[in-house]
C-alpha cells in the first residue's frame, strides 16, 4: 500500500473513523489508497457513491451511460431536479466533488461490454455492481473472476433487496463463490422485469445500497466478517431478513478459459427480441391513418393507465390470459407498456399459448411514443 499522508483537514474529516478502536488510522489509510468502480449510478449506485465518497475512498470510478430522468428522482438521491436530461455519470461526479474534494473521481460514460470490460475494470481494486439487468451482472462477474477482483453485489425489486460479496480473496489464497455459483443459468428474460417496469419502493435502494457500501468498506479496510459465501435478503414490508450460505458449485477455470462471451445471447435477450415483432410509434400512426384494422392493447397497471394513456384497451399483464377473448385474432394487435418489456412478455405468452401471429410490440412503449410523436403528455 502506498504511503498516505493526511492533511489536517482530511484527518479532521475522517476523525470519526480514526477514533474507532477496531478501525483506526490504518483502516482509513487503506480506504484512501483504494480504487473502487461503481457500475451503475442509479438507485443502488446513488447511496453507494455518496457513502464511499464520504468515507474517503481514494479513487471512485462511475460507470453509467444513461441520462437523468424525472422518474429517477424518486429513489436516485444523488441527483436533483437540475440534473434531469444530463449525463448520470457527469452529474454524479459533480455531486461527489462537492461532497469530498480530497478524493479522485473517474467518469466512464460508456456501456460496459465484453469488448471493454477487462480494460475498464483492470484499474480498480473492488467493483460494486448496482446494475439492473442480467447480461451486465454476468459480464461484471466474469470480468472480476478473470481479473481477480472482488465483486460486491446488490439488487432490488419492488420491496426486496439482496446483497453478497463475490470472488473474495480468502486467507489461504483461494477465492470465494461468485455469481455463477449462485445463479449458473440466467432466468428466462421474458419473466424478468427491471425497476422501471416492475417498480421499486423508493427508500429500498437507500437501505440496500448502504449495505453494499458497507461491504465495500469492510473488504478494503479488512474489518469484520464480509458476506463472502453468504447471500443476504431483506424484505421491506415485513422487515425480515435472511442470510443463506453459498458454496462453490463450479471452478473458476471455465470462466478463465472461456473468457468474456456474448452476454445478451447467453441470457437469451437477443433471441427474445428477434422472435417478437416490433413496430415504431410512427409506423403505428401510419397504420391508423391508413385505416387499417389495428387494436391497441395496454398491458400496464390501472394506476399507470390512469396517469397517462394513448387510448389502448387496458388489459394488465397479470390478467392477460383471463381476458384472451378481448384480443383480436384478425386485426393487427399492437401491445404496449411503459418501455417495451412487459409488452414483449405478453406477446411471448400469447404466442406460446395460442399460436397467435398478429401481435406487435410498440417499440419503446408509451414513453417512446410520447417522445417520438412529441406529445404534451407526462412521462413517468
Amino acid at each position: 500500500m502506498k504511503q498516505i499522508n493526511f492533511s489536517p483537514q482530511e484527518y479532521s474529516r475522517y476523525n470519526r473513523h480514526i477514533i474507532i478502536p477496531d478501525f483506526g488510522l490504518a483502516a482509513q489509510e487503506k480506504l484512501s489508497a483504494s480504487k473502487v468502480l461503481v457500475v451503475g449510478a442509479g438507485g443502488l449506485g446513488s447511496p453507494v457513491l455518496l457513502y464511499l465518497a464520504a468515507a474517503g475512498i481514494g479513487t471512485i470510478g462511475i460507470l453509467d451511460c444513461d441520462v437523468v430522468e424525472d422518474s429517477n428522482l424518486q429513489r436516485q438521491v444523488i441527483f436533483d431536479i437540475n440534473a434531469v436530461g444530463k449525463s448520470k455519470a457527469d452529474e454524479a461526479m459533480r455531486r461527489l466533488r462537492a461532497l469530498n474534494p480530497y478524493i479522485n473521481i473517474k467518469v466512464h460514460d460508456i456501456k460496459l461490454t465484453s469488448e471493454n470490460a477487462l480494460e475498464v475494470l483492470a484499474d480498480y481494486d473492488v467493483v460494486a455492481d448496482g446494475t439492473d439487468n442480467f447480461p451486465t451482472r454476468y459480464l461484471v462477474n466474469d470480468a472480476c473472476v478473470i481479473l481477480s477482483k472482488v465483486n460486491v453485489y446488490a439488487s432490488i425489486y419492488q420491496f426486496e433487496g439482496q446483497v453478497s460479496v463475490f470472488n473474495y480473496l480468502n486467507g489461504d489464497g483461494s477465492r470465494g463463490p461468485n455469481y455463477r455459483d449462485l445463479f449458473p443459468i440466467p432466468p428466462d428474460p421474458s419473466t424478468v422485469q427491471n425497476c422501471s417496469e416492475a417498480g421499486v419502493l423508493g427508500v429500498l435502494p437507500g437501505i440496500i445500497g448502504s449495505m453494499q457500501a458497507l461491504e465495500v468498506i469492510k473488504v478494503i479496510a479488512e474489518v469484520g466478517d464480509v458476506l463472502s459465501g453468504k447471500f443476504y435478503t431483506f424484505n421491506a414490508l415485513s422487515f425480515e431478513s435472511m442470510t443463506y450460505n453459498i458454496k462453490k458449485n463450479m471452478t473458476n477455470d471455465s470462466i478463465l478459459k472461456g473468457g468474456l462471451i456474448d452476454y445478451e445471447q447467453f441470457c437469451g435477450v437477443s433471441a427474445i427480441e428477434k422472435k417478437i415483432k416490433e413496430i415504431t410509434p410512427i409506423e403505428l400512426v401510419n397504420w391508423q391513418k391508413q385505416g387499417l384494422d389495428v387494436q391497441l392493447v395496454d398491458v400496464r397497471e390501472f394506476s399507470e393507465y390512469e396517469f397517462v394513456n394513448i387510448g389502448g384497451e387496458l388489459i394488465p399483464l397479470s390478467t392477460l390470459l383471463d381476458n384472451r377473448e378481448k384480443i383480436s385474432s384478425d386485426a393487427r394487435v399492437v401491445v404496449l407498456c411503459k418501455m417495451g418489456g412487459r409488452s414483449k412478455s405478453a406477446i411471448r405468452l400469447l404466442e406460446e399459448r395460442y399460436s397467435m401471429n398478429n401481435l406487435y410490440s410498440l417499440e419503446g412503449g408509451i414513453i417512446g411514443y410520447i417522445r417520438e410523436m412529441e406529445l404534451d403528455l407526462p412521462i413517468y
